[in-house]
């Protein structure tokens, strides 16, 4: 754990997030500035700022995670497709230096433009939000 990092804070229980997945290496929480509702970020539950530093076999656990969770937001939010996106250093747009997978949900004619959104990100019903892609996961 870093002690200047929001992610590491989450992972121990110090900082508040919307928790809807976790296993033994990773955390699944909802976005607070989706671009989408439903916009859900994984991260490895041992700090790595990026990918150079992520651990391979940590890296797919991320990434098994990430694919569980698009399902998840499919069956439960009606997505009829996932952007899965990982922003590997500030000029990719990471904002957190601590390895991350975005989930963003997407729907037909949803005519967002991906890059434009993490400009212009809002919370929605981030409670509500929580609750439907868990149950989704419970289902599977």
């Amino acid at each position: 754990m870093t002690p200047d990092c929001i992610f590491c804070a989450i992972v121990a229980g110090a900082a508040p997030a919307t928790v809807v997945h976790e296993t033994d290496t990773t955390l699944a929480f909802l976005d607070i500035r989706p671009v989408t509702t439903g916009h859900t970020l994984v991260i490895p539950k041992a700090h790595s700022a990026g990918l150079a530093d992520l651990d391979p076999a940590i890296a797919g656990d991320v990434f098994r995670t990430g694919q569980l969770l698009a399902a998840a937001v499919r069956r439960g939010l009606g997505a009829d497709g996932v952007n899965l996106a990982m922003n590997d250093g500030r000029a990719a747009f990471q904002t957190v230096f601590h390895s991350h997978l975005h989930v963003v949900p997407r729907h037909d004619g949803d005519r967002i433009r991906f890059v434009a959104g993490f400009v212009t990100r809002r919370p929605g019903d981030l409670a509500r939000t929580g609750e439907a892609i868990r149950a989704a996961v419970v289902a599977d």
